[in-house]
Formats: C-alpha cells, sequence, structure tokens
C-alpha cells in the first residue's frame, strides 16, 4: 500500500466509510458549502482567529479530500456574469476538478424590498425602484439538476454521497435508498430530522475542516475588505 492508498484508507476508517460504502460518486452542491465555514472564528487547531482572518474552502485539498473516498466527483455551483472573480473561480473549479465535472449555470438576482429600518443596518448594496429600497438576492440552486444526475447515473455507483444541507434532498435521498443505495450527507451546522434520517451516514463539515481549508487574512486596516469580499464568496476561494 502506498502513501495515497495509506491516506485514503486512513479518511474512510476516520469517517466511517467502511467496506459497506463502496463505489461512492460524490455530489458538492457548492453554494451550500462555501457557507460551512462563513462564521467560523477558530483554525484548525482551534486557536482564535484574528479581525482580518477567515476561513476558507482551498479547492486543491477539497478534491483531494473528496477524492481519498470517491470514485467520482460532480461539482455544482452558480456563476455571476457582473463579476469577474466569479468568472476566475469557474476556471480555478474546472481546473481542479475537470471541465466536464464542473456543472454552472447563471446565477439570478431577485429584487428583495426592505424597509427604512432595515436599510440602516444592511451590509449589502442598497438600491431603489419605485416601490421603495431594495438589495438583490441571489437564487441559484442545483436540487433538480442533483437530482437527475443522480438518477441519470444510478447503475454506476453504490453509495451518492451529498455535500450539502438542503432538507430538499431529502426526498431524494430516500428514493435512492430504496433503490438499494447507500446515502451520505457531509453537512454544516444544523439539519432536519428527515434529512438527517434519509442518510445512512451523516459526517459534520467541523470533523472534514482540517482537510478541505486554509485561514487567510485581509489587510484591514487599508481597507481592502469589501462587501463582495467576505468569506464564503467564490473570490475568497484559494486559488482565485
Amino acid at each position: 500500500m502506498d502513501l495515497s492508498d495509506l491516506k485514503s484508507q486512513m479518511i474512510r476508517d476516520t469517517y466511517g466509510l467502511n467496506a459497506d460504502y463502496s463505489k461512492i460518486f460524490s455530489f458538492v452542491d457548492f453554494g451550500n458549502v462555501t457557507r460551512w465555514f462563513a462564521e467560523d472564528r477558530q483554525d484548525n487547531d482551534n486557536r482564535p482567529l484574528t479581525d482580518d482572518q477567515f476561513v476558507q474552502i482551498d479547492l486543491e485539498k477539497f478534491n483531494t479530500f473528496l477524492h481519498a473516498f470517491s470514485q467520482d466527483v460532480r461539482f455544482y455551483y452558480g456563476h455571476d456574469l457582473r463579476r469577474s472573480n466569479s468568472m476566475a473561480f469557474l476556471r480555478k473549479t474546472k481546473h481542479v476538478f475537470g471541465s466536464n465535472r464542473v456543472f454552472t449555470k447563471p446565477i439570478q438576482w431577485v429584487r428583495h424590498h426592505i424597509t427604512p429600518e432595515e436599510a440602516a443596518t444592511a451590509t449589502q448594496n442598497l438600491l431603489a425602484d419605485a416601490q421603495g429600497i431594495y438589495i438583490e438576492l441571489p437564487k441559484c440552486n442545483f436540487d433538480v439538476e442533483i437530482s437527475v444526475d443522480a438518477t441519470k447515473t444510478l447503475e454506476k455507483y453504490e453509495t451518492f454521497c451529498l455535500l450539502s444541507g438542503d432538507a430538499d434532498f431529502m426526498y431524494l435521498n430516500t428514493y435512492l435508498r430504496s433503490k438499494g443505495k447507500k446515502v451520505v450527507l457531509l453537512k454544516s451546522g444544523h439539519i432536519t430530522r428527515r434529512l438527517r434520517s434519509s442518510a445512512n451516514l451523516v459526517i459534520s463539515a467541523s470533523d472534514i475542516k482540517r482537510h478541505i481549508v486554509m485561514i487567510e487574512s485581509k489587510n484591514l486596516a487599508q481597507g481592502q475588505v469589501s462587501a463582495d469580499d467576505k468569506p464564503g464568496y467564490p473570490g475568497q476561494v484559494k486559488g482565485v
């Protein structure tokens, strides 16, 4: 057994991915994954971060971790044509995961009107129309795409691994288990009881953090952090 195989076996053993979980295909709902550590204020050794530091996903480490137990990894994320760093991020993901394993579509921006009181504390850019003050909220989920692809490739895998905490996937998980598949769920924070019970194995993002993140910093003193540069935004993923 070489070093790569040894590391792969260690990861499988650590997270309970025993022989029952064979031929794993992983489906990454990256819009969900980007929020996993957005509020995290500790490094991998549980030391507090400084004010200008944040936790970010390292795409290379993320890819290496997933391929330690997955025979295939499919990456889903929406792009924003209005932002150059969003397109740079997609180029990076295609380089890391492979252009035929990255699935994307444009983000739709939805107007959400707010009160003057809410506007006073809003961190997003404020806009206005005839109806009043509003902010734009991104809308771009891949529930349908992941569900269709998981169903189309059903005969190619024995274990479906989903990286998301979206409760809408409960129906898909239940369907796949009815077809004899194992379901592994990698999630962060609270999830519904029904989503949890729809999986055979649930792994917390906090438990895999050391394998997939790095600590980055911005020079707050020089005002280099903008609303679009907050942790979790694609431009803040390593390599972009």
